[in-house]
């Protein structure tokens, strides 16, 4: 077997904060990519949104995530000093450090190794409705 390689980029539409699922257009992607064993590396190209894998299951998660990390990061903290874009803007940089904006998973018998109750998810961190792009690689043999 020789070592193959593909690249792709996703975008995800967001409609402000919460987590956004994008895990089936990732799993039919790499179903066609042929790559049977490797790992799939996913990069959001943004600072002010995050990605995870999150419960897929009950979106109480999802939503006691989103809320937590409001009280978390505050918005109109006064020890911000970046607020010329909106005060939803520092917040946002600071959600998105704390959680990743890279994620790497393996790719077993041509299927991601996620777990039953786990979905590949978008963080979206500002209010604004956002269209987010996701740079994903895999690599492996076919």
């Amino acid at each position: 077997m020789s070592l193959m390689q593909t690249t792709h980029m996703l975008e995800i539409e967001t409609r402000g904060p919460g987590l956004y699922m994008f895990t089936d257009p990732v799993r039919r992607w790499v179903a066609d990519a042929g790559i049977r064993t490797g790992l799939l590396t996913l990069l959001i190209q943004h600072t002010s949104a995050s990605l995870v894998i999150q419960e897929n299951a009950d979106p109480d998660v999802r939503g006691d995530l989103q809320r937590f990390f409001s009280r978390l990061v505050p918005e109109n903290d006064p020890i911000y000093r970046h607020t010329l874009e909106g005060p939803d803007d520092m917040p946002a940089h600071v959600r998105s450090a704390l959680t990743q904006t890279q994620l790497s998973i393996p790719v077993m018998d041509g299927r991601l190794a996620l777990g039953t109750w786990q979905g590949l998810y978008v963080f979206e961190h500002r209010r604004a409705p956002q269209v987010r792009r996701v740079a994903v690689h895999l690599i492996g043999e076919g």
